[in-house]
């Protein structure tokens, strides 16, 4: 707050420079939120503990429109004009909330979550902190040891915990559960094995191409034209070469707009486990402009 006050003193054009700074820099607070809505706030609410996850995202929304209303701000000939309306109305209301949100933080939240939280939940969180990004800090160096030696030495294998119970890394699923959240994907999936052999598709209401049980133990390169063969031998001796991990296609077909991908699965140590073709109708996607984050109420009513 007080750089913002001491920024107010110069001439306008130097105001401006140094607000703008400000601003991107401030936009790194976005990891910081992003760690503790996807990271800790889960693990407090196995605990039962509700507040931050239902009070603070909310506030975090509140500062990411203040960000993004002070960012616009800065570009527009008014503020130029008007640099402490622009201030007052912007910048002050953005740091307040901003500093609130450090206040509660280090007063409710980080000592709640040092006394609820076990050291077991913490390995978890550092284990994906990477993956979400820091906040005015590099990567800290022994974090990054500490994540690489549990990535050496823990391999969690998938596996069937309690009846038809699928027990994975990142959580676990029944049979029935598995089954029809793939089935309910906005895509047909078909899984091929590392020895080119269709394993598995998903049985999708609305899939495009058909798909009959009689494929599953068929070689894949017998289930395509004769026209097709050739491409879909070279993709998978590239998946297989580690060449490439996918290769995307579109087409139009039967009054759809088809988008086919070809992903290669691998484990953790990027052996080649198989391919997952994906294909959708992106027909709808091509139309779309601008954003949508407010649900009609007529279509839930």
């Amino acid at each position: 707050k007080k750089d913002i006050e001491d920024v107010e003193k110069r001439d306008v054009a130097q105001t401006i420079k140094k607000i703008k700074e400000f601003l991107i820099q401030l936009k790194e607070i976005e990891h910081h939120y992003v760690r503790k809505e996807q990271l800790l706030f889960p693990f407090l609410e196995r605990y039962g503990f509700m507040g931050p996850s239902k009070v603070m995202w909310g506030k975090h929304n509140e500062i990411r429109d203040l960000l993004k209303n002070a960012s616009a701000g800065a570009n527009k000939e008014e503020s130029l004009k008007n640099l402490k309306t622009y201030i007052s109305e912007c910048i002050n209301p953005l740091v307040e909330e901003v500093e609130g949100m450090i206040f509660k933080e280090e007063n409710i939240l980080f000592p709640a979550s040092m006394e609820k939280l076990k050291p077991a939940d913490w390995i978890e969180i550092l284990k994906e902190s990477d993956d979400v990004g820091y906040t005015f800090i590099e990567k800290p160096a022994q974090t990054s040891a500490i994540i690489e030696d549990l990535k050496r030495n823990i391999i969690i294998e998938p596996e069937i915990a309690h009846g038809n119970e699928v027990k994975l890394p990142t959580g676990m699923l029944n049979l029935q559960e598995l089954m029809y959240m793939l089935n309910s994907l906005p895509f047909d999936l078909t899984f091929i094995d590392k020895d080119d052999t269709v394993r598995y598709f998903s049985d999708n209401k609305e899939r495009i191409f058909v798909r009959t049980k009689s494929v599953i133990g068929r070689k894949v390169q017998n289930c395509h034209p004769p026209q097709s063969v050739d491409a879909v031998e070279k993709i998978l001796a590239a998946f297989k070469a580690g060449k490439k991990d996918n290769a995307d296609f579109w087409i139009n077909f039967a009054e759809r707009f088809v988008f086919i991908r070809f992903i290669a699965i691998r484990d953790e140590k990027a052996n080649y486990l198989g391919t997952v073709e994906l294909t959708t109708d992106i027909a709808g996607f091509r139309s779309l402009k601008g954003e949508k984050r407010l649900l009609d109420e007529k279509d839930f009513s």
